[in-house]
């Protein structure tokens, strides 16, 4: 009883750890996957057993060793049952020539320089036991591999998988997958029977085993599909048997000679793909497979291995010189073969890097090596900190070949054309992007926006934004065929709700944006940077941990956009006929009254009251220069409409909350004045957010230079005087 204990408060550090660490590693834009890498290195001897050995031998003692040890093997076959099943076939059907040429070379090359790189390794970091061309064999193998479930989370996190990148990297890594498994299996059987003559009935046996499974398992797995059709839903007792032919197919790999984690892979891409029943066998399955079974197999990876073996110079040049003949050799083959697939120059390096990711899988592969004592611990560390490296470096090198402005023009501009028509945008447009959490309750935002942005003197765009957030790592949902239904189905809600826009005829100018995303701020700054907008209107949210109006995401959102931002706090009316502006003389101030003016010009019948803050040395009817120039280039039929009220409050926050009883819409800057502090996003306090009797428009102006009214009142004042003559 003693060792279970120890073996669950075990469990319970590793768990813990590796969501903490994995969530650290996503703030830097890193899969989540390699935080929990380091995690269980972290537990190792490599840190925790390094500054506490002590510590470390008590809580992780050679006797519960085997028992993480078992919990892995069964977190692994389910892992690449997991992966089998999300291996689509869809993924196969871009550009297959050029991604069989490019996927082929792309493992040949890097193979090659791993079986030559043995050469040097094999009597440095091996033993007489193992056979060289069991040990090339096994290092090539490691030079080779792509981890297909992080390449598809790093491409649809970059919103790459509708591009020719993303498909062409998809089918390369599902060719790659299948190619380096195959590899992978003739290594370990080579490995076990100590040369290829004698692993020659095991290959035979392997192959038998394939064919059998895509034929007669595939028949009996199209009768299961067939049942869900008709049932709808997987039974307890349907789970029960698949799980049941995982192990069984497992068990069957394993006494072939070659290794478990092959027949659950093999049952897994047997399924059929239905997309129902995937989706719903996949979140049965994923959950404790992901969060409780595969960090303990980062653990005891991590108690394996040893960064403190790497103690001289030569060990770590020869670390340096594995990790560049694996970065080399897979970016050189990969690049070269899609050049010479007549893809240009910067998708082709994009796709090298991408090509490079390794992540678990390599790791998956590491762990089976050192099991049959091919690589020997002090090589098990170096091809481990190359599987970090190379994932690591994946998204920033991404990045710089590959920004997300290329993105949006390999991506958005055709979708723009073909979902809008003989409509165009264009860079001198009034644009108004709104991040739209929810597209069922929020109308009002976007009706806010598409009032504040449409009228008949100036061509403007409202960009309805909807971010679809991926919370975990390798779940099914990140998978590009499940993240395109994902978008499809975003794409529709947002096409129901700008159908419900009055009048029909601004629905065309209401042009939604999908996206997906790990950081839903982070992203909504970097559309803005892209795409430019004059504002982005945000709905306001209760952060869960705060309750300041102005935390949280809107919070993150006003302090990284750089553009101005507006956050709307809707009361739930509709009307916007009367507004109200607190003025206390400041940039911000200046927005708010300015976006009440495109509301005045736009509607006729809307009246505006300004409440001015005045100190104890102006006058009553002395106002700001800046307000001063407003109002003079203001044509009559919109100065008609406002109300000028200096205020002299000892409490101004209290006289904007009695007005705002008789208005629509109240519209207040960031000012200390109003309770709102900029600086402090609401830190101090939000009384007027929270008392405010009317719906409420809180302003944010990053830049003075941003036009939201010249070009209109120009335009405005034109027509006026066309009309007088």
């Amino acid at each position: 009883m003693h060792t279970v204990i120890l073996v669950l408060f075990e469990v319970l550090i590793v768990i813990g750890l590796s969501r903490l660490v994995g969530l650290a590693f996503k703030s830097v834009k890193q899969p989540l996957v390699i935080g929990e890498i380091v995690a269980g290195i972290m537990l190792g001897p490599s840190l925790f057993g390094l500054i506490a050995p002590s510590v470390a031998a008590n809580v992780f003692p050679p006797e519960t060793i085997p028992f993480l040890n078992v919990l892995s093997q069964v977190g692994l076959i389910f892992f690449m049952f997991l992966i089998g099943l999300e291996l689509n076939p869809k993924y196969l059907s871009g550009q297959l020539e050029t991604a069989i040429l490019t996927s082929h070379v792309s493992i040949l090359v890097p193979f090659s320089l791993g079986t030559i790189l043995s050469v040097l390794l094999y009597p440095l970091v091996s033993n007489a036991s193992v056979s060289f061309t069991a040990f090339a064999l096994f290092l090539g193998a490691a030079m080779s591999i792509t981890a297909f479930p992080v390449l598809a989370r790093i491409i649809t996190e970059n919103n790459l998988q509708g591009t020719r990148l993303g498909t062409l990297a998809l089918t390369c890594a599902a060719v790659d997958d299948v190619t380096a498994w195959c590899l992978l299996a003739v290594a370990i059987a080579v490995a076990r029977e100590g040369s290829i003559v004698s692993a020659f009935p095991t290959i035979i046996e392997s192959i038998l085993y394939i064919a059998f499974m895509v034929t007669v398992g595939r028949w009996f797995l199209q009768r299961l599909a067939t049942y869900y059709q008709r049932t709808g839903r997987l039974s307890q007792l349907v789970v029960a048997l698949i799980y049941m032919a995982v192990v069984a197919s497992a068990l069957i790999t394993e006494l072939i000679g070659i290794h478990l984690i092959f027949g659950a892979f093999l049952l897994g891409a047997a399924m059929p793909k239905n997309a129902d029943l995937v989706r719903e066998l996949a979140e049965k399955t994923e959950d404790f497979v992901l969060v409780f079974l595969l960090p303990v197999f980062f653990a005891f990876s991590g108690l394996r291995t040893q960064i403190g073996l790497l103690n001289r110079p030569e060990l770590w040049l020869m670390c340096a010189l594995v990790l560049g003949v694996a970065i080399a050799g897979k970016y050189i083959g990969t690049y070269v073969a899609a050049r010479v697939s007549g893809i240009n120059q910067r998708e082709a390096s994009a796709l090298g890097w991408l090509m490079n990711t390794r992540g678990l899988t390599e790791l998956i592969v590491l762990n089976i090596g050192l099991d049959l004592g091919v690589i020997s611990p002090v090589l098990f560390t170096m091809l481990v900190i190359m599987a970090l490296v190379t994932t690591f470096m994946t998204s920033p090198l991404l990045e710089w070949t590959y920004p997300k402005q290329l993105i949006r023009l390999d991506r958005l501009e055709p979708e723009l054309t073909a979902n809008q028509g003989e409509t165009t945008v264009v860079n001198n447009d009034y644009r108004i992007l709104v991040p739209v959490a929810n597209p069922s309750t929020q109308k009002g935002l976007v009706q806010l926006a598409v009032a504040i942005a449409l009228n008949h003197h100036q061509a403007a765009v409202v960009h309805p934004l909807s971010l679809i957030e991926f919370e975990e790592d390798y779940a099914f949902e990140n998978t590009p065929v499940e993240a395109n239904r994902l978008i499809e189905q975003r794409q529709q809600q947002l096409e129901d709700l700008i159908n419900t826009l009055e009048p029909p005829t601004i629905r065309s100018s209401v042009q939604p944006i999908v996206r997906l995303s790990s950081n839903v701020a982070r992203e909504t700054a970097e559309i803005a940077r892209i795409e430019q907008p004059n504002l982005i209107l945000v709905g306001w949210h209760r952060p869960a941990f705060s309750n300041n109006r102005l935390g949280g995401r809107v919070g993150q959102i006003l302090t990284s956009a750089p553009v101005d931002v507006a956050v709307f706090i809707d009361r739930g009316g509709e009307r916007l006929e009367s507004l109200l502006v607190p003025y206390s003389a400041n940039i911000h101030d200046d927005l708010a009254l300015i976006l009440a003016l495109r509301l005045l010009i736009n509607r006729d019948t809307c009246m505006l009251q300004i409440l001015q803050l005045v100190s104890e040395n102006q006058t009553n009817d002395e106002l700001s220069y800046e307000l001063h120039m407003m109002m003079e280039r203001l044509p009559n039929s919109v100065r008609d409409r406002i109300e000028i009220k200096p205020i002299k409050a000892q409490e101004p926050i209290q006289a904007v909350i009695t007005a705002s009883e008789v208005v629509d819409l109240t519209i207040a800057g960031t000012s200390r004045a109003w309770g709102i502090e900029r600086q402090t996003l609401g830190r101090y306090t939000d009384q007027l957010a929270i008392q405010c009797r009317s719906s409420l428009l809180i302003t944010r102006r990053y830049s003075q230079v941003t036009s939201h009214l010249s070009s209109m009142l120009s335009e405005v004042s034109t027509q006026e005087s066309i009309a007088r003559s």
